[in-house]
């Protein structure tokens, strides 16, 4: 299994549209709007390494709204329990935002 992460720099006014589209592409398993100088990061979970050619400038270069992308290929996986937990950080459960 492959795992690609992509960073995404959308126009600001089709973020939504654009992450909504990146999430129907084949390969993609995760989508997340960001803050900083990216806007959307996507998770790719792929078969083969020939596949992130398919997927990344076969299916997500086409999505409209996308400006500009960076792609990263993850060479080591770390506990899935330690992951979900940093993406968890400085959030408290009891703290609700309105």
């Amino acid at each position: 299994m492959v795992t690609a992460i992509v960073m995404v720099q959308a126009d600001r006014q089709r973020i939504q549209e654009t992450a909504e589209a990146l999430s129907g592409v084949p390969g993609v398993r995760e989508v997340y709007s960001v803050t900083g100088e990216w806007d959307i990061v996507v998770v790719l979970k792929l078969g083969r390494y020939e596949d992130l050619d398919d997927v990344v400038t076969g299916h997500l270069r086409k999505v409209e709204g996308i400006a500009r992308t960076q792609t990263m290929l993850a060479f080591r996986t770390y506990s899935e329990a330690l992951l979900d937990q940093g993406f968890g950080v400085g959030l408290d459960e009891g703290n609700q935002f309105s």
